[in-house]
């Protein structure tokens, strides 16, 4: 039996919508796009909601939305995603490195938050690492919830607390678009910050397809559809992407109920083996992404897992100072990492997407246990 770790779960509403689409002859950013915003903003509990093509270059627009001075610190876990720590290298600022914690893979503690803060401190960029949520207590800080779609601490849904928050629509996440993502916050003038990145760097606030919102286009220097204030991207998606994700959002709750029931389902088989489990930090309700547990033995049994067909994959990029790319990057590191280093060496998860069975997670179960009674 194949079990994937992860997958996308489709079915005929996502066909309609992109042949709509299709037939509309308007495939850029349109009708299906402002529709996909509006919706994902209210299960979001925002807002606005910003579209963009890639979770991974949401975390960009969402950093170089603060336009901070070069040099300035953004305090990050040493256990995380690439994308989440290269926009801080990319637009010229240094990422403060902090521990994370074995048993909820999120930052170990607040204090260490506050002790690498200082004067030169410009935002906290931190992921709700595998749909377990973190309690956010600082104000400037970017919340990833990549992975976290539907969690909620403290009765809150995730992206709440910080000043903006971005989400990925990669099929392996919660909900799915193809590629996709999205930069969540409270405010107009952030959005439209965003949308300028977004969209060239332009200062024109105009719909795709729309002239002269403003009534102003022709009474400055240049026409003001195509000037430009910042050094911005083309990170748009596009009304296809838009149109199928519309269709995921009316499965969205239903998926992250799943996600948590199969966790649960997981955890009860899987009970009494010789596994660190990954824990629900206090006062969360995670949306898991997937099934995270801590053995000695990693290597051997992510091999034995393959073998038997069932999925796997290590924590993030573990320890990414450990990591080729990161070896000479600028940076600071508070305090140790010992909780980074031993989910770098120890950490695991296996699938509990909606498209997972129970015969799937049965052989799963079954699977594990015999690796471990010999």
């Amino acid at each position: 039996m194949l079990v994937p770790v992860s997958g996308q779960v489709t079915g005929r509403a996502e066909v309609d919508n992109v042949l709509s689409v299709a037939q509309s002859q308007h495939y850029g950013g349109g009708v299906w796009t402002q529709r996909f915003e509006r919706g994902f903003a209210r299960f979001m509990g925002a807002r606005h909601a910003v579209l963009c093509n890639s979770g991974s270059s949401a975390n960009l627009l969402a950093l170089s939305a603060l336009e901070l001075p070069k040099g300035s610190e953004v305090i990050t876990t040493a256990v995380n995603f690439p994308t989440t720590v290269n926009p801080i290298l990319q637009l010229g600022l240094v990422p403060v490195f902090v521990d994370s914690d074995p048993k909820t893979l999120n930052v170990i503690n607040s204090e260490i938050i506050e002790e690498a803060m200082n004067n030169k401190t410009g935002a906290i960029v931190l992921a709700h690492t595998l749909g377990n949520p973190f309690d956010v207590k600082w104000t400037p800080t970017i919340e990833d919830c990549c992975d976290a779609i539907g969690s909620t601490i403290n009765g809150q849904m995730v992206g709440r607390r910080g000043i903006m928050a971005t989400a990925s629509f990669y099929p392996a996440h919660h909900m799915t678009m193809g590629e996709g993502g999205a930069v969540l916050t409270d405010s107009p003038k952030l959005k439209k910050v965003l949308e300028s990145y977004r969209d060239w760097g332009r200062d024109c606030w105009c719909e795709p397809g729309e002239d002269n919102t403003c009534g102003t286009r022709y009474e400055g220097d240049y026409d003001h559809k195509y000037t430009y204030s910042r050094l911005g991207y083309n990170l748009k998606a596009s009304d296809f992407q838009a149109a199928a994700g519309v269709a995921q959002l009316d499965r969205l709750q239903g998926f992250c109920e799943r996600r948590r029931s199969n966790h649960a389902y997981l955890r009860a088989g899987l009970d009494g083996l010789p596994l660190e489990f990954v824990e629900a930090t206090p006062g969360s309700n995670p949306s898991w992404f997937g099934f995270a547990f801590l053995t000695s033995g990693r290597n051997k049994l992510a091999r034995y897992l393959d073998g038997k067909g069932i999925g796997n994959r290590p924590i993030m990029g573990g320890n990414l100072l450990r990591q080729p790319a990161y070896k000479n990057v600028e940076h600071r590191v508070i305090g140790n990492l010992d909780g980074a280093n031993k989910i770098h060496e120890q950490g695991l998860w296996i699938g509990c997407f909606p498209g997972i069975t129970q015969d799937m997670m049965d052989y799963v179960i079954e699977t594990m246990k015999g690796y471990f009674n010999g």
